[in-house]
Parts: structure tokens; C-alpha cells; sequence
């Protein structure tokens, strides 16, 4: 049941159906995968994989382009400190939004009959559909990104609805929380539209001749906040109950039960807290789309969440409507009795959002640390679970430092079994550790983690508060640093900082509570990067075997020395070693100057480039067989490795427009030009229709296209036009100023993935990682020098690096090793290799020249450098650094 052997680690990887995770072993997959899986999803994944190899064959014109734009264009984001990064989606985010417009636009989904046609398992019958209209499940871990698909999915049928004129879609959108907590969490993004504009949703005016940004016209209200309603264009944002009918009327801080206002609790009492009536609001227009977050309270036809959708499409065919689409997300789109619903259509399990680092890895003692865990017989509750209570706190300490060096705050999160021991652990705690005085926070919730119905007193304006004080926990601002509640919310409360879990609570089948809930609120990361985080869950022996149960999902439960004098489960920080008394950081700091890019790209038009005065070999135009033309295969020019294959059926037309596409799209993702796709699209129409074979050749022909798909074809096009465009954009300045200094021990703390590292003395750094053993090697070599005063290895971090044109002939960022200093007045840059490539001789040819550069303009220190190989360092064995600069010469000249 483990992950398999080539499942990638990189989240944003095309994932091939047969090496996704199944709850089985690997000699199992071939004859139980379907049966094991969520019914439909297998089938599914594989008819989307080969749809999108397809180039999305059969969806509307608006889906191919909006498909096209978010997952087959490159989306540059310019930084604050002048780099470039580039956005992608998940591709949990992308199978999910593919295969819903796969459902929509290619098979022509009208019901439950056109989804149970995907189920080669068998389990599967009408009578498990409760819905009469088009209603769709996107199982996907916690934390990796619903709301995004949720925003896709609100775009595409918006745009498909107003350019597709046969479209059943719609422009109106309920987005439904289960809770006021997790509306707020979802406001933060829709608010002002803002994840429409900050994520790369809405194409550019003109892409494909559409003025998407100009035509996006939505207004956003939110509960009772209904602005002017027109009859399209309105996003409905709002707790479940608010759409209830009839008597069932909204939360309100006059309630007797105020605690269900907290988290939005249907009231049992009347109350006229709610001024306007938002469920006769959605019932009275033409076009809805509901868009359900948290869904899997959805299970239940007698339930009101299920009746008040009904109500909504009922009323909608009266009209001579119909409900035209439900997407529902969640993390356990899973029944009481544990099945999984069956319109689930695509599935990110858990296991393998932790496997790539989507989610924080959930780490438990080991056997000997929980053998020191005993629990008390008193009747006191926080003295019979002094111990664990203990070595949560003490676990939470360790990674309290460790994640402050970052600017992060580390959370505790500390479960109980009712709410007066809730009570009595705050107490506890903040009377017994200083540190965490004032700094609990308690939220009360039933057994089975709705919200209590427990009688309070408190006003709105204090529930409110509460409301605030747990959504901006995350904060360094707030002053609280632990949560204490009867249960670990089960949806909503999804904040970033929990990094330790403590259970004292046993677990019954009555509370409907699965593993992956509780601990789905600590399992989103705290940093945006591909560094491995961790969970920290420690408890009573019957939470640990609770938790353990998640193991059936696959998941894989880390089990590491917990307690005083082990490690923090926190990633490794790298930091400037200021507390280390045997250090004088000022003596071994190293100062670097940057010097402004003499490397820069001159974005003339593109239209200069003339394509008909390319000299190139000619390609053999060749002759396939009919079968061999429907095989087409695309190669990645450096590796040769496949990277689409379309098998075209005997009805499909051929379509240069998409190969062309794709070699246009590649070339400007390469080159990072962000504009221009017009242009160098039609110039590559005309080179290849004029110029690259050896002979004429009809464009709209699938001989044609198979020849295009040639390694040999494919590179000459690829290659040809990024010389050309290089060669009239790239250029040299020939000199440089200084524009700013950097001092090394300044450098801020930063994560870096688990690996092998030094403990240095002559470095102001606490650890010296290697990208490679020899740079580790090399480091060893550094603090036995007599003659070396001080080194620091360049880490991203330090935010040191050289512009150069790489082999390709492109623009790179180059990032020396090692600096060295040997006294005040001189410093070496270090370039290590462990093998030579082709890039090595220009990034020393600039360097050399960047040194030259800084000396004509800084004269108190002299700036040199020297290129260091593996082979030759071993063979030489230098004994000082004034040994080795004689031995490695190479490019000195």
C-alpha cells in the first residue's frame, strides 16, 4: 500500500493513472484497482489523461482556450527583489477542473446515468444518486488547494455560459461554507475578486479573441449583504443556512445558543437577526451554479443541506430551468458507514499530497518515547494526563524556537473530552508554564467536533472576537499561542501554524470523526515551498491507535524520538550563528558588492524577426503509413524522452493550429517572454510551411503533423527560433556600477530541504549544507585551510548571483559556490564540480570578467576566483588555499 516506485515528488507533475495510489499491494493493481478505488475515478483519470493528450479533442472552443491558458502557458510573476518566478497549478487542481469540463463538454453529462457508464467496478446503481441534477464530487487532501478549483471551475462556467450559446452553464454562483469560519476563510480570497486577478484565471484581453478581463463582470455578496441583484453576474457567498426554506432561519448573536453563531450553527429558536431573505433570493433567478466547500455534510437526503439545494433546482425547473451544476469539494467525501460518495470523479488522496510535500508529514513518538508516557490514576484530569500534556508542550517548544528564527509562530493545538476539562487545561497550562500565560485560547465543540450547544452569554461583539482572535492565530501579532477544544474542529479552522497535536480524548464510533479530519487542521504548511514540513500528534494510547488508522489510507506515520534532548521536528534552518560565543561574526562576515546585470534583454518587437533568412538544414520530409499518422509523439528536444503522445481515432481532422501552438507556447516559456504569441506563431506557420522540410508540404494534413512531431523537425524549429529571437533581443552593456553591498551576516534564516550538513567554525553561518558530498568535501577542506580566515557557502539565501548566456544562448542567473576570504583585502569566489557540463566555461568566462569588472571600480579589496573539479582536487590533495589556487588554473586565463 505504499506509494509507488515512480510516483514524482514534484506536485505540479503530470500524474500517469497507473502509478497513482491505491489501498493495495503493488501485485494487486492490475486486477483490484478498480474495485478499491472510488468507482467512477479510474476509468475517469484514464480517459482524461488521454483526452488532454489529445490536445483536449471535443471540448468547446471557450474550454480548449481557458484549459490551454491556465495549464499550457507559462505565467511569470515579477518578485519585489527583481526575480522571476513562474505560477503553475497543482495538477491535483488541474485533473480536477479537467475532468469536470471533460464530463461537461465531452461525454455531455446530463445525469446519473452518463457517470455510472465509468464504473468498471460494478458497485455502483441509481439508487446511490439522491440528486436529480448534475452534481459533482473533487475528493482532495487538506490543504491542497480546493478553493483554487472552486475559483476555475466559477471562471469556466462563467465564460463557457457567456460565449458558448448552446451553454447550460450558468453566471450566477452559490458558493456555500458549512460554517462561518470556514466563509471567512474563503472571503479572504473572493473579496474584491482578488484570487480572480492574483492567480492566473482570467486570460488576456485578446487571447484567443475574447476580452476576458473586460467581459469578468461578477459582484460579490456576502450573507445578508446583498447588493443590487441583476439577473447574471452575482456570486452568492454564504453559510448553508442562510439558503435554508421556510422556518429554518439563520444564527444570529441574540440566540440563546450563541456558540452556533461562532462557527454558524442552524439555531433551533426563531430570531429576526436576518433582514434579508438570501434564500428566496436564489430561488427567484434564472442560472445558478452551487459551488459547496467542505462538502461531505452533503450525504443525506433528509439533511436540509440536501433539501435546500433540491428547493433551489426544483424551483428552477418551474421555471423552465434547471440547476445547472454542483461541485463539491472535500478532503472525506465519505458516508457514516465510511463509503465513499459516488459521484466522487476525481481523487488527490492524502498519501500522496504528503508524499510531494503538498502537506506537512504527520510525525509520532517512537515505541521508547511513548513508553515514558503514563497516565495517572486521579481523578484530576490534567494530572492523569500530566505526561502527555508534558511532552506536547515540550515538542511545541522545540519547534516554537526553531520556526521564530523565521518570523513563523508555531501552534499548539491540545483536544479534551468535554468542555470543562477544556477549561482546566488552560488553566493548567497557563499557570504552570510561563510561557503560555494568556496565551490560550479556549473554542468549545461537541464530541463529535460540531459546535457545542452549550448555553453562553456572550454578545456578539465578544463572539466576534473570538471569531477573530482564532481565524488570525497564525499571526506574530496575536498573543495566542495554544488552542484548546473538545475536538479538533472538523472543517474550517484551517490555519497554517500547527505544528504539534495533542489527543486526550478516546474515540467512538458515534462521533463520525475519521484520522484524516483530525489531523486536517494542522496538515497545511507554513511555508510556500517544497521543503518537507511536519505534525508533530502525540496522545493517549487510544488516539495514537485512532490516528494510526490513517495507515489504511496509506498514509505513512513517521515514528521519532519525542522529548527533551531530541531533535525539533521542524525543517532544517540555516542561520547566522549570532548566539554562538566562540564566533566573532564580525571577524569572519564577508561583504560582496552587486554590481548592476551587464546581460539584459532588449524586447523589440518581434515582428523584426525574419524568418525567411534562416539557414538551416532541411528536413527529410517523410512518408508514414495511415496507422503510423495517427500516432503522434512529441520528444523533449535536450532528453529525447516523450512528452505527448496522441492517438488519433479514424474520425479526427487534423489540426496544425495545435502543433503550432505547442511549438509556440514552448518557445516563449523557454525564453520567458510574456508577450508576442500572435507573432511568433505565424512566423512559425510560415518557416514551417516554407522553409523546414525538403520538399512542399500541405499544412493541414496528418502526414504532415506526424512528420512535425519528428525529434529531428521538432528541434530544428525550437532551437532555429530561440538563436534568432536571442540573437535580436539579448544584449551586453560591456560594463557594470556598483548598486548594492552584501553583507553575508545579514542574511535572514531560511529552511532548506533534510540532508547531510557541517558544523562550521570560520563561517558565520550554524550549518554549511552541500548540493552535492563534494561541496561537503570541499567545505572540510575550507576549515582545515591555515590560510583561510573566513568562507560562507551562497545560498539562495544570501541573494548573491551573476546574470551569463548559458549554452542555449539565454539569459541565466548564475550562483557561485563559495566565498572566501583569505584577509580584509582579499576575497575568492568558488565555483565546485563534481562534472563538467557545457555551461561551466561561460560561467567562469563571466565571472572572470565580473571580477575584473568590481576591481577597475573597487580598489580596497581585490575580488578573484577559481573553478575547483572533483577528479583534480583528489588528485592533487592541496593542502592550503594558496596550494590549491596554483593547482586549478584552468580559467584564469
Amino acid at each position: 500500500m505504499s506509494i509507488h516506485s515512480q510516483f514524482p515528488e514534484d506536485p505540479h507533475a503530470i500524474l500517469d493513472p497507473s502509478i497513482r495510489w491505491f489501498p493495495a499491494d503493488e501485485d494487486l493493481r492490475d486486477t483490484l484497482m478498480d474495485k478499491l478505488m472510488p468507482p467512477l475515478v479510474p476509468e475517469l483519470r484514464k480517459k482524461v489523461t488521454a483526452w488532454r493528450d489529445n490536445n483536449y479533442s471535443g471540448a468547446s472552443e471557450t474550454s480548449r482556450s481557458l484549459l490551454n491558458w491556465w495549464f499550457n502557458t507559462t505565467h511569470i510573476i515579477p518578485s519585489a527583489d527583481d526575480t522571476i518566478t513562474e505560477f503553475e497549478y497543482y495538477f491535483a487542481q488541474r485533473e480536477a477542473v479537467e475532468t469536470i469540463i471533460y464530463l461537461y463538454d465531452v461525454v455531455k453529462y446530463k445525469d446519473k446515468y452518463d457517470l455510472m457508464r465509468f464504473d468498471n467496478s460494478g458497485s455502483t446503481s441509481p439508487r446511490l444518486f439522491d440528486e436529480t441534477w448534475r452534481r459533482l464530487v473533487i475528493k482532495m487532501a487538506t490543504g491542497s488547494g480546493k478553493t483554487k478549483v472552486l475559483s476555475l471551475v466559477l471562471a469556466w462556467s462563467f465564460f463557457h455560459k457567456l460565449y458558448e450559446p448552446a451553454s447550460e452553464l450558468a453566471r450566477n454562483f452559490l458558493v456555500i461554507a458549512p460554517n462561518i469560519i470556514v466563509l471567512d476563510r474563503i472571503y479572504k480570497d473572493f473579496k474584491g475578486l482578488e484570487i480572480f486577478y492574483k492567480d492566473p484565471i482570467l486570460p488576456d484581453n485578446g487571447f484567443d479573441g475574447h476580452d476576458w478581463k473586460n467581459d469578468f463582470q461578477l459582484t460579490l455578496h456576502i450573507q445578508d449583504e446583498v447588493h443590487v441583484t441583476h439577473p447574471t453576474g452575482n456570486i452568492f457567498l454564504t453559510n448553508i443556512h442562510r439558503v435554508y426554506a421556510g422556518e429554518d432561519i439563520p444564527a444570529s448573536a441574540d440566540d440563546e445558543n450563541t456558540m452556533d453563531y461562532f462557527l454558524g450553527k442552524r439555531p433551533t429558536g426563531a430570531t429576526n437577526d436576518s433582514k434579508i431573505d438570501l434564500g428566496m433570493i436564489v430561488r427567484d433567478i434564472d442560472e445558478l451554479v452551487v459551488l459547496n466547500d467542505e462538502a461531505h455534510h452533503i450525504h443525506d437526503p433528509r439533511m436540509a443541506w440536501f433539501k435546500s439545494i433540491e428547493d433551489i433546482h426544483n424551483r428552477l425547473k418551474q421555471k423552465g430551468s434547471a440547476l445547472s451544476l454542483q461541485i463539491d469539494v472535500t478532503a472525506t467525501p465519505k458516508h457514516t458507514n465510511g463509503a465513499i460518495f459516488v459521484q466522487t470523479v476525481s481523487d488527490y488522496p492524502l498519501v500522496e499530497a504528503i508524499s510531494q510535500n503538498v502537506v506537512k508529514h504527520p510525525v509520532l513518538p517512537d515505541t521508547e518515547s511513548r513508553a515514558k508516557l503514563l497516565e495517572q490514576q486521579t481523578s484530576k484530569y490534567t494530572d492523569r494526563y500530566a505526561d502527555f500534556i508534558q511532552l506536547g508542550v515540550t515538542e511545541w517548544r522545540k519547534s516554537y524556537i526553531e520556526h521564530g528564527k523565521l518570523g513563523k509562530k508555531a501552534i499548539l493545538f491540545i483536544m479534551t473530552d468535554d468542555t470543562s476539562n477544556c477549561d482546566e487545561v488552560k488553566g493548567y497550562l497557563e499557570q504552570g508554564y510561563p510561557d503560555l500565560k494568556d496565551a490560550v485560547l479556549v473554542i468549545h465543540t461537541k464530541n463529535n467536533g460540531e459546535i457545542s450547544e452549550s448555553n453562553s452569554s456572550k454578545s456578539k461583539e465578544e463572539l466576534d472576537e473570538l471569531r477573530k482572535q482564532a481565524n488570525e492565530i497564525d499571526d506574530p501579532a496575536s498573543p495566542y499561542k495554544v488552542i484548546v477544544s473538545v475536538m479538533m474542529l472538523k472543517e474550517g479552522w484551517d490555519v497554517r501554524n500547527v505544528t504539534t497535536i495533542v489527543g486526550l480524548r478516546p474515540y467512538k464510533a458515534k462521533s463520525n470523526i475519521l484520522p484524516e479530519q483530525t489531523l486536517g487542521r494542522g496538515l497545511r504548511k507554513m511555508y510556500f515551498s517544497e521543503v518537507a514540513e511536519y505534525l508533530s500528534v502525540v496522545g493517549t494510547p487510544a488516539f495514537m491507535e485512532f490516528v494510526e488508522s490513517i495507515q489504511a489510507e496509506g498514509v505513512i506515520l513517521d515514528m521519532r524520538p519525542m522529548g527533551q534532548g531530541t531533535p525539533p521536528q521542524a525543517p532544517l534552518v540555516i542561520e547566522v550563528d549570532k548566539d554562538n560565543l566562540n564566533k566573532n561574526i564580525d571577524s569572519l562576515d564577508i561583504e560582496i558588492p552587486v554590481l548592476t546585470p551587464r546581460i539584459y534583454r532588449e524586447y523589440k518587437n518581434l515582428a523584426d524577426i525574419d524568418e525567411k533568412s534562416f539557414i538551416v538544414v532541411k528536413v527529410p520530409y517523410m512518408q508514414f503509413s495511415e496507422e503510423q499518422q495517427r500516432e503522434i509523439i512529441f520528444r523533449d528536444i535536450a532528453t529525447g524522452e516523450i512528452t505527448h503522445k496522441t492517438i488519433l481515432d479514424s474520425t479526427c481532422m487534423p489540426d496544425y493550429h495545435a502543433a503550432i501552438g505547442y511549438f509556440t507556447q514552448t518557445i516563449m516559456k523557454e525564453l520567458r517572454l510574456i508577450s508576442g504569441y500572435e507573432v511568433l506563431y505565424g512566423k512559425i506557420k510560415s518557416f514551417i510551411q516554407n522553409q523546414l522540410f525538403n520538399q512542399k508540404i500541405v499544412l493541414d494534413n496528418l502526414n504532415t503533423l506526424r512528420n512535425l512531431s519528428e525529434l529531428r523537425a521538432t528541434k530544428t524549429i525550437i532551437e532555429t527560433f530561440k538563436t534568432a529571437i536571442n540573437a535580436l533581443t539579448i544584449q551586453d552593456k560591456k560594463d557594470s556600477e556598483i548598486k548594492d553591498n552584501i553583507k553575508i551576516s545579514q542574511t535572514r534564516p531560511f529552511i532548506v530541504k533534510e540532508q547531510s550538513y557541517l558544523i562550521p567554525n570560520k563561517s558565520v553561518f550554524n550549518k554549511v549544507i552541500g548540493d552535492s558530498h563534494f561541496e561537503l568535501m570541499f567545505a572540510k577542506f575550507l576549515e582545515e585551510c591555515n590560510d583561510v580566515q573566513a568562507y560562507a557557502k551562497n545560498y539562495f539565501g544570501v541573494h548573491f548571483k551573476i546574470d551569463y548566456i548559458n549554452a542555449n544562448g539565454d539569459i541565466s542567473d548564475y550562483y557561485p559556490d563559495f566565498f572566501v576570504k583569505l584577509s580584509n583585502k582579499n576575497i575568492y569566489i568558488v565555483e565546485t564540480k563534481g562534472q563538467e557540463d557545457l555551461d561551466v566555461p561561460l560561467k567562469m568566462n563571466r565571472l572572470r570578467q565580473w571580477c575584473q569588472d568590481i576591481n577597475k571600480i573597487e580598489s580596497s579589496i581585490k575580488y578573484d576566483f577559481v573553478y575547483v573539479d572533483m577528479t583534480n582536487f583528489e588528485k592533487y590533495h592541496p593542502e592550503s588555499f594558496s596550494k590549491l589556487i596554483d593547482c586549478f588554473q584552468e580559467y584564469k586565463k
